[in-house]
């Protein structure tokens, strides 16, 4: 089997993190007998300072023709980085929103998982973290106010901004079909996550949501309130499976349940369009402060990849066999320093990705 893989190194910590994933993904394809030949392109700050724009047209072919696309990291530090002086349409993170557009990825999955060798590390309460949780974020990626009409204007001398957020039935249907046909494969229960108390598009997400959910008889349907799925979150992890929502609200709550886990160096993530095609990445950033200094966690990214070679590649083996390496090193103690602990022995990044790849059968 021969696969081409676009990597997109990006910004920051990203080279590092990428270099360690590939180095895994080439260790299976040994044991597995699969070939990956990789292509590089430049996407965020990197590309800015080469060639002006966060993501060229040329760039974006090659992602295109590709089977998946493996991300680390783009952007920099807000505060002092000369990107961030660059209009909005121009800056390393406009070119993600972009390459989402340009591939119609418009799936994103979280998992939030909570390994048991790092219940530790989980800042809820002793008796939430010992319950555990894996549930999954499915968030919609191509609406939404990230995508709607936006302007600032003046009136009567005051400026005013103005986004706006729409939704069209069908983009709200196929994220909820993805989500139910997940759930079928996990423990079969959709929540999902809205404004409709409030907003008109949460009150059009609530009904097709419901109509979906009539081809899925062996799914069980709950709809939940945004800022009290925000507090169950915190209070009670363990009730979700799959979490459906929007674009915003997907953010935000992901970036949320990362957190519970521990370390967002932890979690990977998968962008999906209609076929098999997929973009997937760490959920963590760039992390500029860390960048080069080999003690940046790889797990999240070598997680990606398990998930490229699960949902793109059909590689359901081999997969498994990268996620069971990476709970073997944390069993045999071995931590990063974001989710370092007494007793545990510390290594760096280049070397969690060795010992990951020594446990790869």
């Amino acid at each position: 089997m021969d696969f081409n893989i676009t990597l997109i190194p990006g910004d920051g910590i990203g080279p590092e993190i990428v270099a360690e994933a590939v180095k895994v993904l080439n260790k299976t394809g040994e044991i597995y007998h699969a070939s990956f030949h990789f292509t590089k392109i430049l996407m965020g700050g990197c590309s800015i300072d080469k060639y002006g724009v966060p993501l060229t047209d040329e760039a974006l072919q090659t992602a295109k023709s590709s089977d998946a696309v493996l991300l680390g990291a783009v952007g920099g530090n807000t505060d002092t980085s000369p990107w961030y002086k660059l209009p909005p349409e121009k800056r390393p993170e406009a070119g993600l929103l972009a390459i989402r557009k340009g591939l119609g990825l418009y799936a994103n999955l979280r998992p939030a998982l909570l390994f048991d060798e790092l219940k530790a590390a989980c800042p809820l309460k002793e008796s939430t973290g010992e319950k555990g949780f894996d549930f999954l974020i499915m968030r919609e990626l191509t609406g939404g106010l990230y995508f709607g009409k936006r302007e600032t204007v003046v009136k009567d001398g005051k400026r005013v901004a103005m986004d706006t957020l729409t939704y069209s039935e069908d983009e709200i249907r196929r994220i909820a079909v993805r989500a139910f046909e997940v759930a079928r494969k996990r423990r079969r229960k959709v929540t999902s996550v809205d404004k409709a108390n409030v907003l008109d598009s949460s009150r059009l997400w609530r009904s097709v949501t419901a109509e979906v959910a009539k081809d899925y008889p062996d799914v069980e349907l709950s709809n939940m309130l945004v800022d009290n799925c925000a507090m169950q979150i915190v209070k009670d992890p363990a009730q979700f499976d799959v979490i459906l929502t929007e674009n915003m609200f997907g953010d935000i709550l992901s970036d949320e349940a990362s957190m519970v886990t521990g370390s967002l160096g932890m979690l990977p993530s998968a962008s999906l369009g209609a076929g098999k095609f997929g973009l997937y990445e760490p959920s963590h950033g760039s992390a500029p402060d860390i960048a080069g200094l080999d003690v940046a966690n790889p797990i999240a990214t070598i997680m990606s990849a398990a998930m490229l070679l699960r949902y793109s590649l059909d590689m359901n083996e081999a997969a498994d066999s990268v996620e069971n390496a990476v709970k073997s090193v944390l069993a045999d103690g071995y931590r990063t320093g974001d989710i370092m602990s007494e007793g545990k022995q510390k290594v760096g990044c280049h070397e969690m990705g060795d010992l990951i790849c020594e446990r790869i059968k």
